[in-house]
């Protein structure tokens, strides 16, 4: 069998250059390939992004709480300003006593120093006697009664007409039982204004009210009441009521019921 003859130079010369050619190419692809997957040289990599700072949610701005409004806890309606055994009774030129001569039936004689021999109602005689003790243990002072209880008929003996000075019979807070005139032991400045420069009248001032009592004339308060500023004239209406308009400062039984101002009779 013949054998075949092997391919020229010429032509193996040219396999080899085709054969360089491929692997260069193959080369370069694979370069191409390396690059265009692989991060630039110029590039880094990616980090992460800075967490932002929370921003706090804004809080509403606090409420301010309204002041209460106080209560008044007192009960005006725990005793009648009509009736005249309560020790509330008012009593003034728009309100008389009902029944006109009205005579308490507890009325006591009231061991102090005294005018003329003084009656009043037994809670308020034991009053007085308490405040008069205080007045001589506390400073040393003498007080005396001048007036209390007066009848109906006491009362048509002693008005004389002028309306600022004397109530008329069955208007008048003696009447109650529950009011006294009171002033020094010595006599000085008795049933008088000038009661209010003196000690006893200073202290009876502002102390009475510790006692249950009112001094129901004040000197500012005279279209109210209708009558003159009367430093004397203490009337009881107990501790819980005198201790409550001492307080709220209100002077005048009508004032702090609620009452008209009583300056004349209708």
């Amino acid at each position: 069998m013949a054998t075949r003859p092997g391919p020229s130079p010429r032509v193996r010369r040219n396999r080899l250059i085709a054969g360089l050619v491929v692997a260069m190419l193959v080369v370069v692809a694979s370069a191409w390939v390396i690059a265009a997957l692989a991060p630039s040289a110029g590039s880094a990599s990616p980090s992460p992004s800075p967490s932002a700072t929370p921003t706090a949610t804004p809080r509403p701005a606090p409420t301010a709480t309204a002041t209460p409004t106080p209560v008044d806890t007192f009960d005006k309606a725990a005793h009648s300003i009509d009736d005249p055994d309560s020790i509330w009774v008012v009593v003034d030129k728009l309100r008389p006593l009902n029944p006109a001569d009205y005579e308490p039936s507890d009325l006591v004689v009231v061991p102090v120093a005294h005018t003329w021999e003084p009656l009043m109602r037994a809670e308020a005689a034991d009053a007085i006697v308490r405040m008069f003790q205080a007045a001589a243990d506390e400073a040393g002072l003498s007080l005396a009664s001048n007036s209390a209880y007066r009848s109906y008929g006491s009362q048509e003996r002693i008005y004389d007409g002028d309306d600022t000075l004397t109530a008329r019979p069955g208007f008048s807070e003696h009447q109650t039982g529950l009011t006294m005139d009171i002033g020094a032991e010595s006599g000085y400045c008795s049933l008088d204004v000038c009661l209010a420069d003196t000690a006893e009248g200073q202290w009876l001032r502002d102390n009475a009210h510790r006692f249950g009592f009112l001094l129901r004339y004040p000197a500012d308060k005279v279209d109210v009441t209708g009558y003159q500023f009367e430093p004397w004239h203490f009337r009881y209406i107990g501790t819980e009521l005198a201790l409550e308009m001492r307080e709220k400062g209100i002077t005048t039984l009508e004032e702090f019921f609620g009452l008209p101002p009583a300056p004349n009779y209708e």
